[in-house]
């Protein structure tokens, strides 16, 4: 696999749902085309605009919004800062006046039916999540680019490279595989954290990685306290019912708070029984991924789909665990990214290409590694934590009813929360010397797995539960 350089930023990406690889990469896509015409000085000379979807990118597009994801970052809009209470009226306004302004700058015709192409039998070789854009100029010339979507917000073109790519800089600790992070540890006595914290000083001072990760932080808590509070169904067809909220009412009772900080207090003065922990992991994951179905604001943990998973159990350690502080919470994100980025860079992220253990199973093992440092375990028990983890994820499929990120893919986050505490409880009670199973090996055996799973486990709604549950929703 092709070496890469991954930043904290790069794992953790605000965005908008429910989809990074089939929303927020398709709209990077489309801004990275966008850019493309700007810099070839052609943007004023486009008459017309069409889009190929191939591959889960057809089959599952609609049900993921990969559709509405292009079109905005055809538009010139941007996941983080676009209001989300703007996506519908803008998305209608496209389709009854017949136009796009692209880039913001040029207004073009643009018939959502015959301009936008969902390709449902064809699939191009690199990746399964594949996007064509195609811009026809005055004088008759065109410009086209293909990108490929390969997971967690990274897209790539042709040659395998992104225009958005970071420059390649020198860092004091190249990590390729758990065994590199584990020896750097062992050789300067630092925490997994620490090491993470010096190669990101390579691109940026100590103080803006610190901003930037409490930043992500930040959308994390809206993410929760929005989805903790919001009621009714969510969109696609499914008629799913939000669940967060009933459960943070039925817990929480006629407690008074106003905010987050409040809200979290009073979540901690109420119980520590352990029915009570369980359900408000459960809930916090369930919370997060229904604001994702809904189009809301997430963060990418390391994907869309697998974005309640993290956020839960930074919510257990914050509020149950007595480890409420700055520091932690900079320390867990660090931890988790680069675990994230270790099953990235020897396996992959993307559920297109290895099935849900990709996204829920990588998810579960960032979050138990992070658990683990925080708690006090060894450099060697949270890669220990890790491989647990995903151990027990591996295999796992992803087949989301009507192509939608809703069921199975919200109450898994669940379950990924629960085992990534329960791995981090038995490597903190075991010693690494007797473990037979390392991270490297659970990495390679989940390549592995997934370049043997059949592709209709793979995100496309061609098999598994996506078949077998009845539903009256077209084709998508």
């Amino acid at each position: 696999m092709q070496k890469e350089q991954i930043s904290v930023f790069d794992m953790f990406k605000i965005g908008i749902g429910p989809s990074s690889s089939h929303t927020l990469g398709p709209w990077r896509a489309a801004q990275q085309f966008v850019q493309l015409l700007k810099n070839s000085e052609v943007l004023t000379q486009v008459v017309q605009v069409k889009i190929l979807l191939y591959g889960s990118l057809a089959k599952t597009g609609k049900g993921h919004g990969t559709d509405i994801a292009v079109l905005l970052g055809l538009s010139g809009d941007d996941p983080v800062t676009f209001d989300v209470d703007q996506i519908e009226p803008k998305i209608e306004n496209i389709r009854q006046s017949r136009q796009l302004n692209l880039g913001g700058k040029r207004s073009i015709p643009f018939l959502y039916e015959d301009d936008l192409l969902f390709l449902m039998g064809s699939s191009l070789p690199f990746h399964p999540n594949a996007v064509t854009f195609q811009a026809f100029l005055e004088d008759g010339k065109a410009v086209s680019e293909t990108y490929y979507s390969i997971g967690g917000g990274f897209v790539v073109n042709d040659n395998g490279t992104s225009s958005a790519a970071k420059p390649e800089v020198d860092l004091p600790f190249p990590i390729e595989t758990a065994n590199d992070l584990l020896h750097w540890c062992l050789k300067t006595g630092l925490k997994i954290s620490d090491i993470v914290m010096e190669n990101e000083l390579a691109w940026r001072s100590e103080e803006a990685t610190k901003a930037g990760v409490l930043q992500i932080f930040d959308v994390m808590k809206a993410c929760l306290y929005r989805g903790c509070h919001t009621s009714g169904f969510l969109p696609g067809g499914l008629n799913v019912a939000r669940r967060a909220a009933r459960t943070n009412k039925r817990l929480l009772g006629d407690a008074v708070y106003h905010d987050y900080e409040s809200w979290t207090s009073a979540i901690k003065q109420k119980s520590n029984s352990f029915t009570y922990i369980l359900d408000w992991v459960s809930c916090f994951a369930l919370a997060v991924n229904e604001e994702n179905a809904s189009f809301g604001r997430v963060v990418t943990a390391p994907t869309n789909g697998a974005a309640g998973v993290i956020p839960a159990v930074l919510q257990y350690l914050l509020i149950f665990c007595d480890k409420n502080s700055i520091d932690q919470t900079i320390r867990f994100l660090l931890t988790a990214s680069e675990i994230g980025s270790i099953f990235k860079k020897g396996s992959t992220i993307s559920a297109a290409m290895g099935g849900c253990q990709a996204e829920i199973g990588v998810s579960s093992a960032m979050a138990a590694a992070a658990l683990t440092e925080c708690l006090g375990g060894s450099q060697r028990q949270v890669l220990m934590a890790a491989e647990i983890a995903m151990e027990h994820h591996l295999g796992m499929t992803c087949d989301p009813i009507g192509g939608l990120v809703q069921v199975p893919c919200i109450e898994r986050n669940t379950m990924g929360a629960i085992k990534a505490i329960t791995a981090s409880q038995l490597a903190l009670q075991s010693n690494p010397d007797n473990a037979r199973v390392s991270l490297d090996a659970v990495v390679k055996t989940m390549w592995e797995t997934a370049q043997d799973m059949n592709s209709k486990y793979k995100e496309t709604a061609d098999g598994g539960l996506a078949i077998q549950i009845p539903i009256s929703m077209p084709e998508c």
